[in-house]
C-alpha cells in the first residue's frame, strides 16, 4: 500500500516565512532555514518552498535562501515561485531542489511543462493550481491568487498531465488558511480528471481533516499545510500516529 505524505509548506516573502487567510492578511512567521531544519527533524515526508511574490514582482526566485534551506534537509524539496523558463528550472535544481513547481509561468507559456518534463523527467515537474469558485465553476487563478485567468481549472489539470506534469497541487483559495477542512468537492473533481498524484492544499485545521481527506478521496496522495504546523498546533508525528490509528498508511520515523 502506498503511504500518504504529510508536507509542510514554507510561503516565503522577503526572506521570511509568512502566512495569511484566503491569500490575504499576511503575517510574519519565522526564518525559512530554521523552519526547514525543524520539519526535517519532525518527520515531514517532503517540504515545499514557495517564493510567493516572485511572480507578482516579476523577478527570479531568491536562490541564496533556497540554497541554505536545501542544505539543512534530507527530505525531498519542491520549489516554486517565479518559474517561467527552463533556465529557472535549472537554477533551482542546482540550488538543491528535487522538484520544481510551476503555476503562473505555465499559464503564460503552457509548453514550459512539456519542455521541463522532457529535459528533467515527469517526476521533477509539479503543476500547482490556485483554484477558486467563480459562478459555480472551478477557475484557475494566477500571480499568487490575485488574478482570475478565466481558465477552467479542471481542464487545465488534464492538460498539465497530458503535457508531462508528474504531480498536481490543488490549492483551494476558498479554504486557504480558514482551518475548516480541505476542499473535498474541489479535490474530488480534480481526482476524477487526472491519474497523477494529487497534493491537497488549503484548509487543514485539525488532525481529523487529514484522515477525512485520505478516506474520502483515496486518490489524493498527500496533504499539504502551513500554519497548523508553523504555529505548532499539530505535531507531524502526532498527526501520523492519528492517521495510522485510523487506517491510513504513513511513514513513521
Amino acid at each position: 500500500m502506498i503511504t500518504k505524505r504529510i508536507i509542510p509548506c514554507l510561503d516565503v516573502r522577503n526572506g521570511r516565512v509568512v502566512k495569511g487567510i484566503n491569500f490575504e492578511g499576511i503575517q510574519d512567521v519565522s526564518s525559512p532555514v530554521e523552519l526547514a531544519k525543524f520539519y526535517n527533524e519532525s518527520g515531514a515526508d517532503e517540504l515545499v518552498f514557495y517564493d510567493i511574490t516572485a511572480s507578482v514582482e516579476e523577478r527570479s526566485l531568491f536562490t541564496d535562501i533556497l540554497t541554505q534551506v536545501a542544505s539543512q534537509i534530507f527530505i525531498p524539496l519542491t520549489v516554486g515561485g517565479g518559474i517561467n523558463t527552463i533556465e529557472d528550472f535549472d537554477r533551482v535544481l542546482k540550488c538543491g531542489a528535487d522538484k520544481v513547481s510551476v503555476n503562473s509561468g505555465a499559464i503564460k507559456n503552457p509548453s514550459l511543462i512539456a519542455q521541463a518534463a522532457k529535459k528533467y523527467g515527469d517526476q521533477c515537474v509539479v503543476l500547482s493550481m490556485d483554484v477558486k469558485r467563480v459562478d459555480g465553476k472551478f477557475r484557475l487563478f494566477a500571480k499568487g491568487g490575485r488574478e482570475d485567468t478565466g481558465i477552467d481549472a479542471l481542464e487545465w489539470a488534464q492538460m498539465g498531465e497530458q503535457n508531462g506534469a508528474g504531480e498536481l497541487v490543488v490549492n483551494s483559495i476558498d479554504t486557504d488558511g480558514v482551518k475548516d477542512g480541505f476542499d473535498l468537492e474541489m479535490l474530488q473533481a480534480a481526482a476524477d480528471r487526472v491519474s497523477i498524484p494529487i497534493i491537497a492544499s488549503g484548509g487543514a485545521g485539525k488532525m481529523e481533516d487529514f484522515s477525512k481527506l485520505f478516506h474520502s478521496i483515496p486518490k489524493v496522495d498527500a496533504g499539504l499545510a502551513a500554519s497548523i504546523f508553523h504555529f505548532k498546533e499539530i505535531a507531524i508525528q502526532d498527526l501520523k500516529q492519528h492517521l495510522r490509528e485510523n487506517g491510513v498508511e504513513v511513514r513513521m520515523v
